[in-house]
């Protein structure tokens, strides 16, 4: 089954060349069942090979299906890595990503590009499944800038709407900051060890001086920071909310989002033997953690909300893998994938059912009328807050474990950041389902439960952020903990936690009573004192009104960068395209019109001057000759 490994990817790019040639000739309901009979089949096929793993004896295999290109010393083969981490990648995008196919079948049912919109799904999987399926850097970067272009083309998915064209360009743009650190980064990963094979590189980073390692390192994750948000490439994310709800649920909970983890974690072998590089990378996630926490505390769109958390979370993953636990970040990674598409799906039902109202001071009193979606909400917001036996508690206090024991002030900052995690999840569910319902007339006539294609999908999530985290149970409990296990072959510099039983007894519970305090204070504020956000944002003053706005990090970065930029561009184009260029070619068309005026005069129509000009041209000729 193994040697199947090319359909994973096959699958959803037929997906993709059938609805992408034939969608206007193909009625909505064929074209949505190509697309997610193209996924479905997809995690069959990952499924079953994940199956057939567990059996081999080994774990590692390479599967070439045609040498790519030759140039000089570099000879790079087309060929996927099966091993456990890629397995696990696979099982995640797959299966979200059918789930959300699913949902979109019903979300998009009513939308003029609905074809259109299946087309690109399908092809965003299949450049993800390359980005994790890839045995060498090269292929990697291809599935990296694939995911790239798909975002773009899914966020701006609805281009009539300015905003939302420059939300994908937002996107793109910044993405290509990242991308151009990576490609740095595989450029010296080719120069120091003659290769950009996974295998190969691996086995020779001992060859490596330290400085060396580090700089490469320190590139990579410049283009994790960009596809994975992390300060200060992190503004996108929030922006890309512009795009249709599943485009959101699949980039933020199991695709493009991840992606810097999962180059992280496949390189963990160079990564592992940089102090510097780890260092930053725990710094920058801890600050990425925090930082989008406190944002999310005053947002009021409920996709805003979810999308800084999404954010805020990356920084957990990121944290995780600077202090070494590279599992920890991977089974993170497993449940955020759960609970976060559960969370956007919910979301994207609740904005169905609000006629396109994304407020959620708007909404209010829901829980009655869309009881699927409230329940499974409820289950969604309580993984997030670290609240076990649900998927996220376990996740999370396997990395703060790992950071307790590593460094102090990052797990005071990672335990406050999962306090502020609590409070504006709970805030959103409170001002969302509880109370009075504050929208207008037209919408409280409107509000209806979901159609089954789209809450069968929330249910599965639901199952999934109930029961995921028991693949990774912590130690006090001695029991095996399945992803790490799993994971061994791969992650061979993870770091393994020392911390006695009752320490981890204390942490655990500290983390849990701390969420459950942060939820009871979220409860008296907004459901039994009834408190609302502000109408009016300009009502908002000091500390408030900076969080509200953001930190204002966008207006700085026009006012810093873009603003500059533009000036330059502005400058160089009068300067350098008008006085310069545009001289030299309207000099040139000069000489050429000069010159053309003589011959024109030569060409004047009379026989004589014909005449004359045969006669000294023979006299010349002639001259020649005797000379």
């Amino acid at each position: 089954m193994i040697k199947l490994i090319a359909l994973i990817p096959l699958l959803p790019l037929i997906g993709f060349l059938i609805n992408g040639l034939f969608g206007k000739h193909l009625s909505k309901m064929l074209a949505s069942t190509i697309a997610c009979l193209a996924i479905v089949g997809a995690f069959i096929v990952s499924f079953l090979i994940f199956l057939e793993l567990r059996q081999a004896p080994e774990k590692t295999h390479i599967i070439t299906l045609y040498q790519w290109f030759s140039a000089g010393t570099m000879k790079i083969d087309f060929s996927f890595l099966v091993d456990p981490l890629s397995t696990i990648f696979l099982l995640i995008i797959t299966g979200i990503g059918s789930l959300i196919h699913l949902y979109s079948a019903g979300y998009m049912h009513d939308d003029e590009g609905h074809n259109r919109f299946f087309a690109y799904l399908n092809l965003f999987i299949f450049f993800m499944l390359l980005l994790v399926l890839g045995s060498n850097y090269i292929i990697m970067f291809v599935g990296w800038e694939g995911v790239g272009l798909c975002s773009y083309l899914l966020i701006g998915f609805w281009f009539k709407n300015t905003a939302y064209n420059n939300a994908a360009k937002k996107a793109f743009i910044m993405n290509r900051i990242g991308d151009l650190g990576f490609l740095l980064g595989i450029i010296l990963i080719f120069v120091q060890f003659g290769s950009i094979n996974y295998l190969e590189v691996f086995d020779r980073t001992s060859v490596v001086s330290d400085n060396m390692i580090t700089a490469i390192a320190l590139l990579l994750f410049v283009g994790a920071m960009g596809k994975s948000a992390q300060i200060p490439l992190y503004t996108w994310l929030p922006d890309a909310m512009a795009g249709p709800t599943p485009v959101s649920a699949l980039i933020h909970a199991a695709t493009m989002v991840t992606a810097g983890i999962y180059m992280i974690v496949r390189s963990n072998a160079i990564f592992a033997l940089s102090e510097t590089a780890m260092l930053v990378i725990s710094i920058v996630g801890a600050a990425t953690a925090l930082f989008a926490a406190t944002i999310g505390l005053l947002q009021n769109d409920i996709k805003k909300i979810l999308a800084y958390s999404t954010v805020s979370q990356l920084g957990y993953m990121f944290l995780a893998l600077g202090v070494g636990a590279f599992s920890s970040s991977v089974f993170h990674v497993t449940t955020h994938a759960f609970f976060k598409a559960l969370l956007f799906l919910c979301a994207g039902s609740v904005i169905h059912a609000m006629s396109g109202e994304q407020d959620i001071r708007r909404m209010g009193g829901l829980k009655k009328k869309l009881p699927i979606t409230f329940w499974t909400m409820l289950i969604g917001t309580i993984a997030i807050s670290g609240i076990p036996p649900f998927s996220g508690f376990f996740s999370k206090d396997e990395i703060l474990a790992h950071v307790y024991e590593h460094n102090k002030v990052l797990w005071v900052i990672a335990t406050i950041t999962s306090m502020m995690t609590a409070f504006y999840m709970f805030r959103m569910l409170f001002l969302t389902f509880w109370g009075d319902f504050r929208g207008t007339k037209e919408q409280a006539h409107h509000l209806h439960e979901s159609p089954k294609t789209m809450t069968i999908p929330l249910i599965v999530l639901a199952v999934l952020s109930t029961l995921g985290g028991f693949i990774g149970m912590p130690q006090v409990f001695h029991v095996q903990h399945l992803l790490s296990d799993w994971l061994q072959p791969v992650i061979k510099y993870s770091e393994v936690s020392i911390l006695s039983h009752t320490t981890e007894y204390v942490l655990m519970t500290l983390a849990v009573a701390l969420a459950a305090v942060t939820i009871y204070f979220a409860y008296l504020k907004f459901v039994k004192q009834g408190v609302l956000p502000e109408s009016d944002s300009t009502q908002l003053k000091g500390l408030n009104k900076l969080v509200y706005n953001k930190y204002y990090i966008d207006e700085v970065y026009t006012s810093v960068i873009q603003k500059p930029l533009d000036a330059i561009s502005k400058a160089f184009a009068f300067f350098i395209d008008n006085k310069i260029i545009d001289s030299i070619v309207n000099l040139f068309k000069d000489i050429v019109d000069f010159l053309s005026g003589l011959i024109r005069r030569i060409q004047a129509g009379y026989i004589e001057v014909y005449l004359f000009a045969m006669v000294i041209s023979i006299i010349i000729i002639v001259l020649s000759g005797i000379l």
